[in-house]
C-alpha cells in the first residue's frame, strides 16, 4: 500500500490538528482533517464586527515559543509587539512597570512605580536572569509548587504580588489564586523575558490560516460534528460511518471515546469583552492590569496601538473577566462600564461585543512540557492530541499535535518494514 492510500483522520481542525497534519504531510502521507465548525482555529478565532478584529478571547503569542518558532513564519504574521512591561491601575492611579532590560523607556517609570518596594524590583531583577539559566527541561521536571506558594518562598513581597504578579497571571491562567503550578509559571516567565508577546496584524486567527495555508494534500471536511469514535470508524453526527486506518484525535475525547467517558476535562472560563472608545488611558502598546480584588475586570488592552483597525479615529479596547462574580448580560456590561470609568478614567466606551468562552483553558493537574510519540496512543489505531495532553499553550498545541503524528509514523513505519 503506497502511503497516500492510508486512511488517517484527525478529529479537530485547532492547533493542534493543524500541526499533526503538517507533520504527516511532511512525511508524504494524506490526511483528512474532521472539523465540526466551518473554520480552522479551534479556540483561537478572529471575527471582523464593524470593522474591528475580534479574538475570540485576549489571546497572545509568545514569539519565544520553540514549537511556535518551529512551525510559523513570523514575518509573513506581521506580528505586532507589545511592550515587555504592563501599566497598572491602583486606587485611580497608573503607574507602569516593566523590563528595562529589554526596553530602556521601562528605566524610570519601574523605578518610581510603587506597586512593589526596591527589594521586590531587585528580585524580578534575580528571577530573570535565574530563568534565563534554567532550561525548559529543568523548569517541567522541577519540583511543583502552586505559583503563589512560589512567589512568597522567592521572598517577594505581599505588595507585589497583589498589585502585578496576581492580575498579570491571573489572566494568563484564567484563575485568580495564583493556584497553577509554578511549572507554569516559570515557563510562561522565561517564554516572556526570552521573546516578545505579539498579536498578528490580522489577529489570532492568522496563526491556523497560516498552519492551514501551508498544507497542500490534506482535505478538511468542515461543519462535520464527530458522534463517536472507534479503533477503525468514525461515526459521524448524522449517523454516517467512515472507515479509518489511524485516527488523531485533536479535540477532548473523553465524549467521543467510550472508555475516556469518566476522564472529562475540567476547564477555566473567562469573558472578553470589546469596546469602541475615544479617549485612551494606555499611551504604549502595554497591557493594563486592575489591582483590585474587589473589581471584575482583569485586564484591558488598546487594539489600536497594534494598528489592527480600519477605524483610526477611535480606539478598539478589550476588556477581560476572569471572574464574572455570577454577572451576564447587560449586568456584566454595565458593570464592566462602571469600573472602567471609576477605576481607569475611560469615560467614553460603546460596546462591540461580549465573548463568553466557558472552555477557555484546560484545568490539568499534572503539567508536562513534552509528551513521547508512544505516550499518545490510546489503543493501535486511535492518537490523543490537544494542549490537554500537556499545559494550556499554543505551545503546547503544536507539540502535542507533532508528537501525535510521529506516533502513527511509529506505527506506521513498523509496517513498512
Amino acid at each position: 500500500m503506497n502511503k497516500q492510500d492510508y486512511k488517517i483522520h484527525i478529529v479537530g481542525a485547532g492547533i493542534s490538528g493543524l500541526t499533526a497534519a503538517t507533520v504527516l504531510e511532511q512525511n508524504g502521507y494524506f490526511p483528512v482533517i474532521i472539523e465540526a465548525s466551518d473554520r480552522v482555529g479551534g479556540r483561537v478565532k478572529t471575527d471582523i464586527v464593524n470593522g474591528y478584529q475580534l479574538d475570540h478571547g485576549f489571546q497572545v503569542l509568545l514569539t519565544a515559543y520553540p514549537a511556535a518558532q518551529k512551525y510559523l513564519d513570523y514575518e509573513s504574521l506581521e506580528l505586532q509587539n507589545f511592550l515587555p512591561g504592563a501599566s497598572i491601575f491602583k486606587n485611580k492611579k497608573q503607574e507602569i512597570i516593566g523590563d528595562p532590560l529589554r526596553d530602556a523607556s521601562l528605566l524610570f517609570l519601574t523605578l518610581l512605580a510603587s506597586v512593589g518596594t526596591v527589594s521586590d524590583k531587585f528580585q524580578i531583577l534575580k528571577l530573570n536572569t535565574n530563568l534565563k539559566k534554567k532550561s525548559i527541561q529543568e523548569i517541567f521536571s522541577g519540583e511543583a509548587q502552586t505559583t503563589l506558594s512560589y512567589l512568597t518562598d522567592k521572598g517577594f513581597s505581599s505588595k507585589i504580588i497583589d498589585n502585578f504578579f496576581t492580575p498579570f497571571f491571573s489572566g494568563i491562567f484564567l484563575e485568580d489564586e495564583l493556584e497553577t503550578s509554578s511549572r507554569m509559571f516559570e515557563f510562561v516567565y522565561k517564554m516572556f523575558g526570552e521573546g516578545d508577546a505579539a498579536v498578528p496584524k490580522g489577529g489570532m486567527e492568522e496563526i491556523p490560516k497560516q498552519l492551514l495555508h501551508h498544507l497542500k494534500n490534506t482535505v478538511i471536511k468542515y461543519n462535520t460534528s464527530v458522534s463517536s469514535i472507534s479503533d477503525d470508524k468514525i461515526k459521524l453526527g448524522n449517523g454516517e460511518e467512515i472507515e479509518s486506518d489511524f485516527i488523531i484525535v485533536a479535540t477532548e475525547a473523553s465524549n467521543l471515546i467510550q472508555n475516556l467517558k469518566n476522564q472529562a476535562i475540567e476547564w477555566q472560563s473567562s469573558d472578553t469583552l470589546y469596546f469602541e472608545t475615544e479617549n485612551r488611558t494606555i499611551k504604549k502598546p502595554l497591557i493594563g492590569l486592575i489591582a483590585n480584588k474587589s473589581a471584575v475586570i482583569n485586564n484591558i488592552f488598546y487594539h489600536t496601538s497594534l494598528e489592527t483597525t480600519t477605524n483610526t479615529d477611535k480606539e478598539l479596547l478589550s476588556v477581560t473577566v476572569v471572574d464574572n462574580q455570577g454577572l451576564s448580560g447587560k449586568a456584566l456590561i454595565d458593570q464592566v462600564q462602571k469600573e472602567l470609568k471609576d477605576l481607569c478614567g475611560i469615560t467614553s466606551s460603546r460596546f462591540i461585543k461580549h465573548y463568553r468562552i466557558p472552555k477557555s483553558l484546560p484545568k490539568l493537574g499534572e503539567l508536562n512540557y513534552k509528551i513521547s510519540p508512544s505516550e499518545t496512543r490510546l489503543t493501535e489505531t486511535i492518537y490523543l492530541a490537544g494542549d490537554v495532553q500537556l499545559n494550556g499553550s499554543l505551545n503546547a498545541a503544536m507539540l502535542a499535535g507533532e508528537s501525535a503524528a510521529l506516533g502513527v509514523l511509529e506505527n506506521l513505519e513498523g509496517l513498512f518494514k
